[in-house]
């Protein structure tokens, strides 16, 4: 009997070594299973990190290409302003001269040496008209047009009663514009 014990306990001994060894190799798969498990959930996380900055950065490259392309525009069309209006300032201080050729123009000649000067001023003057036209520069038609803020300034009024409230009667100096902009307002005297 005593043999018969014996064997038993070894039995039990060799049953709970082989059933403690299943568990261990259960727990170390589990481990492992877990271990993997992790390590694919923190590849994943890395992915959408990475991910995620790759679509910043290529939103970045996108505003940086966006910008770029604004600066080369605005510089474009500031290049075109330039040339449109490259002879502004030029324009600007001959309108002086244009009004003192216009008024020594006015003046009656009665001798023929002065007719002969007058001959040839009014030659240079449309000469440098024609020159002026040839760049953009055109009056500003003012005499029996309404009054356009815009275009004219108003230094006088009169009282005509044939015409019309608003309607230009008198222009006292002319007005010029360098293709759309406005050089120099006409001075005018407008119907009340």
């Amino acid at each position: 009997m005593k043999e018969n014990q014996e064997f038993e306990e070894q039995l039990d001994e060799n049953l709970s070594e082989n059933e403690q060894e299943p568990i261990e190799a259960t727990d170390q798969l589990d481990v492992e299973v877990v271990e993997e498990l992790t390590t694919e959930q923190e590849l994943e996380k890395k992915i959408d990190e990475l991910t995620k900055a790759l679509e910043e950065e290529e939103g970045k490259k996108l505003r940086v290409m966006a910008d770029m392309e604004n600066v080369k525009r605005r510089a474009s069309l500031d290049y075109q302003t330039l040339q449109t209006y490259r002879a502004q300032n030029v324009m600007v201080n001959i309108l002086p001269v244009l009004d003192n050729f216009e008024r020594a123009l006015a003046v009656e000649a009665k001798e023929e040496e002065t007719k002969a000067l007058l001959t040839g001023m009014d030659m240079v003057y449309r000469s440098l008209v024609e020159a002026l036209k040839s760049d953009g520069l055109e009056e500003i038609e003012a005499l029996d047009q309404e009054f356009d803020p815009n275009f004219h300034q108003a230094v006088m009024t009169g009282n005509e009663e044939d015409k019309d409230s608003g309607i230009v009667l008198e222009e006292l100096q002319k007005g010029y514009k360098l293709k759309e902009r406005v050089l120099r307002p006409s001075m005018v005297k407008v119907n009340e």
